[in-house]
């Protein structure tokens, strides 16, 4: 095992992954619409990354310390005051990037004014939409010693604490939701006078301006003062081993426990009052672990994802309509397609509707006789799950594995699973000790009186929502001896006690690891042989040490590594004798780069392979995750194509080096290139071409 110091810490490089999302917020090239709807992806990651990683950290912490482990307890607080320090420079760089992007916005005409801002017009229009769309969603939260609010709070929304105060100095508090579940919180003011100028307000401010509406005649008070505040939990939970319940009744009562479970950072208005400040905190029971920060006027941004275009269309991305392909048009059915060939698609830039016709047409054919999926995370209103009922209604057996595991969409997960037992669809839930992150779809057909597979193998969830900004690969095939592995990924699936083996399939927790490896000393061989070795891949996290290890030997050994990685990378790329032959770079953009490849050189015949895993201990040997090679030389000249452009973006990738400061490339005497756009030119070209 290498030095510990090696290892870049996971957490802190999640942190420099939200950086490189903030860059964007700040990026003058971005249209200023989207440069406020980074501001939000910015702050709803951070939610997450609170809810996860911080929580874990501080889990960690009263571990060690009940063990008496002082060393270890020694390495995770200064881990935690790390996290802590970086928050608060990126806290201090977002707020300074929101007052720049709300200024430059003016400069269009779109005002974004705060309560102290209106007209006695607007003032007068915002106190009549408040009674009439707003009061009746709000009901304060009146402080007590008998109100426990950590349990009370919801950390998914944003709140108001206002004190409550009287002239001879008594002050009791009170707690508002803004509303933001029932209503945009974003409000366009109707024009006093000129059209030109449109001016949003949050909802929050609303709220704030009529706070004597909320509490008139209800409490004594000579003044009230209103602050936002943000609460982020602990979101892990665990599942009760008793006997007689099932496991979505487990699953249930998990959920319960995330929503009581103690908060680990507090965001607050920096305008807020120390009395005030000091009651918030004894109330949500701040410990020195949790995190406390100080910040602008609003709190939870993540609403800012949805900010509105009011304006003119080239304030926000120009569309890139998403590209109907010839492999599956130019035939009557999609079975007829995917037996021509091998078909690939890369979403947003391809249709999803490709895949959920995949699914259609197999409800109702009447050579089809069995359909598997497994879900992980599907759209609230699923194309894909309504055409498995539509096939059961058509006589199909049709087997569904559902995740109900999968991190902040576990609820979802569960009435869809309650739905479609009601449907008739034979749901499993899954492997309690294993969640199931694989993107499977096997169709088989009776076709000449035989069984004829047709598989998809995919990096990406089956939820027409996120195949619409996230970046994924989708290969379709009829290939029987890759069809017939996925189908054992299924009884795998069911019967896990069993036996199975997989010679082309990468699959976690069976081989996954171990034919990586192997793949990678089969690159280190080649170079002592005196032959090129070259490994090149691409994947959202990089934290496996013991693949890392492998890379670093690969290194040393003179194997060229490239990588693009998205979020954490735990290697440390450029340490002299170690990581030399190491190159990493971050690609961050309108889309969220989202496919997991493999490419390995093999002496100048590449072996390439798409994956629903990423290099991390959980991917490899917690998880069913699926890695499958690409045989078509078609389709993989058309991975490395894509790979290739990436790598050669001049505007929107970092290098990842020692110290993960998020530098751009450097673009020298090349020419711009934005590989996502130049990405859709390449695969809109190709579809022009004549495919025969």
């Amino acid at each position: 095992m290498l030095n510990r110091e090696l290892y870049y810490p996971k957490e802190l490089s999640w942190l420099s992954f939200n950086e490189r999302v903030l860059q964007e917020a700040a990026d003058e090239n971005n249209p200023i619409v989207e440069r406020i709807r980074f501001l939000g992806i910015f702050s709803n990651n951070l939610d997450e990354f609170y809810r996860v990683r911080a929580a874990d950290v501080k889990r960690q912490i009263t571990i060690y310390q009940n063990e008496g482990n002082e060393e270890l307890t020694r390495q995770a607080m200064h881990l935690m005051e790390q996290i802590q320090q970086r928050n608060l420079k990126l806290t201090k760089e977002f707020d300074r990037v929101y007052k720049e992007v709300v200024h430059t916005l003016s400069r269009y005409g779109i005002y974004l004014i705060t309560k102290s801002d209106v007209s006695d017009y607007q003032s007068s229009w915002l106190k009549n939409h408040f009674r009439n769309k707003v009061l009746r969603h709000i009901t304060p939260i009146l402080i007590d010693s008998k109100v426990d609010l950590v349990k009370r709070l919801n950390d998914s929304a944003t709140y108001l604490y206002v004190a409550i105060r009287r002239e001879n100095g008594n002050t009791r508090y009170a707690v508002l939701e803004v509303p933001t579940s029932a209503m945009s919180r974003f409000v366009v003011i109707p024009p006093e006078k000129s059209r030109k100028k449109k001016h949003i307000i949050l909802l929050d401010d609303i709220v704030e301006l009529c706070l004597d509406e909320i509490f008139r005649g209800f409490v004594r008070y000579d003044s009230l003062e209103a602050y936002s505040f943000k609460m982020t939990r602990d979101a892990e939970y665990s599942i009760t081993e008793e006997i007689d319940e099932s496991y979505v009744e487990k699953m249930s009562e998990s959920m319960k426990q995330r929503l009581t479970a103690e908060p680990v950072r507090v965001i607050h208005d920096a305008d807020m009052p120390e009395d005030m400040l000091l009651d918030l905190s004894k109330r949500l029971r701040i410990s020195k672990l949790d995190t406390l920060v100080s910040a602008g006027h609003y709190r939870n941004f993540k609403d800012f994802i949805g900010f509105p275009n009011v304006g003119r269309k080239y304030l926000e991305n120009e569309k890139l309509p998403a590209l109907t392909t010839r492999a599956f048009s130019d035939f009557d059915t999609v079975f007829d397609a995917i037996k021509h060939h091998d078909i690939l698609l890369y979403y947003p830039y391809h249709r999803f509707l490709h895949f959920t016709e995949f699914v259609r047409q197999a409800a109702f054919d009447p050579s089809v006789k069995t359909i598997r999926l497994n879900i992980y995370r599907v759209a609230s209103n699923s194309r894909v799950i309504n055409s498995l009922i539509d096939a059961v209604d058509n006589g199909k057996a049709v087997t569904v594995v559902v995740e109900l595991k999968a991190r902040f969409d576990e609820e979802n997960n569960i009435e869809w699973s309650k739905r479609m037992t009601e449907a008739g669809i034979r749901v499993i839930l899954g492997i309690p000790s294993l969640k199931i992150h694989s993107k499977l779809c096997v169709v088989s057909r009776e076709e000449k009186g035989s069984l004829v597979h047709y598989a998809h193998f995919g990096t990406g969830n089956f939820n027409e929502k996120t195949a619409k900004i996230y970046t994924d690969f989708s290969l379709f095939t009829a290939n029987q001896e890759l069809a017939d592995e996925a189908v054992n990924v299924f009884d795998f699936i069911q019967y896990p006690y069993r036996r199975h083996r997989f010679q082309h399939l990468q699959v976690s927790p069976i081989n996954a690891r171990t034919k990586i490896q192997s793949l990678i000393r089969s690159e280190i061989q080649h170079v002592v042989e005196g032959k090129k070795g070259q490994i090149t891949f691409k994947i959202n996290n990089l934290v496996d040490k013991e693949l890392i290890d492998d890379l670093y030997r690969a290194s040393q050994a003179g194997v060229k590594i490239r990588a693009i990685i998205r979020g954490m990378c735990s290697l440390i790329p450029g340490i002299k004798g170690m990581s030399e032959n190491i190159e990493i770079i971050s690609v961050v953009d309108r889309f969220l780069e989202h496919p997991r490849v493999m490419v390995f050189d093999n002496d100048g015949d590449p072996k390439v392979f798409i994956s629903s895993a990423d290099w991390m201990t959980r991917n490899m040997d917690l998880r069913i995750e699926v890695g499958c090679p690409i045989y078509d030389p078609t389709l993989k000249a058309r991975i490395l194509d894509i790979l290739d452009i990436q790598f050669k973006d001049t505007l929107k990738a970092r290098v990842i080096d020692a110290e993960q400061s998020n530098k751009y490339v450097k673009r020298g005497n090349r020419k711009h290139l934005r590989s996502q756009i130049e990405t859709y030119s390449y695969l809109k070209a190709l579809e022009k071409q004549d495919n025969t």
